[in-house]
C-alpha cells in the first residue's frame, strides 16, 4: 500500500473525543494524529491503548502545525461549507492530513480557504460529533483503497 495519511483536530474541546479519534486512527492505519492549540486534559477513552502504536503530536497554532507538514502532502479539512465536496464523491489523496475543526468553534475562514474541503453529507443540518466524523472520513478512505 502506498501514501499515508494522519488526523487531527483545531482546537480539540473535550478529552473523550481525542481518545476516541486516537483509537480510530490506529485500527483505520493512520501514520499519527495531531491536536492544533489542544485545550483538553488527559483521558480514559483510548481503551485500546493507541498512544502505544501511533503517536500524538501537539502544535501550538496552525503555523506550528505547517511547519512540520511532511513533504508533498496534501491538507484536507473536513467541515460544512458551501464550497465543499460530498464525503461519497471525494477521491482521497495519497498523502493526506484531515483536519477537522472542533464542534463549538471549527476551523477558522482564514485556513479553510487555502485548502479542499470535504464535508460528510446528511439530511439534518447539523455537525457531527468530531470523533465520529474523523472515524466516517478515516472508514471511507480505508474502503476506497479496497482494505
Amino acid at each position: 500500500m502506498r501514501g499515508y495519511f494522519a488526523i487531527g483536530i483545531y482546537h480539540p474541546k473535550t478529552s473523550t473525543n481525542m481518545g476516541t479519534l486516537w483509537r480510530s486512527a490506529y485500527i483505520f492505519g493512520a501514520s499519527f494524529i495531531f491536536t492544533i492549540g489542544r485545550r483538553y486534559q488527559k483521558q480514559a477513552s483510548d481503551t485500546v491503548k493507541a498512544y502505544r502504536h501511533i503517536p500524538l503530536y501537539n502544535f501550538l497554532d496552525f503555523q506550528d502545525f505547517h511547519k512540520f507538514l511532511p513533504y508533498d502532502c496534501q491538507i484536507v479539512c473536513v467541515e460544512i461549507a458551501d464550497n465543499s465536496i460530498a464525503l461519497h464523491k471525494f477521491n482521497h489523496p495519497e498523502r493526506a492530513i484531515y483536519l477537522l475543526g472542533a464542534e463549538d468553534e471549527g476551523i477558522p475562514k482564514e485556513i479553510l480557504k487555502n485548502y479542499q474541503i470535504i464535508q460528510i453529507i446528511s439530511d439534518l443540518p447539523f455537525c457531527l460529533n468530531v470523533a465520529v466524523a474523523g472515524s466516517i472520513v478515516m472508514h471511507d478512505r480505508f474502503i476506497k483503497e479496497g482494505q
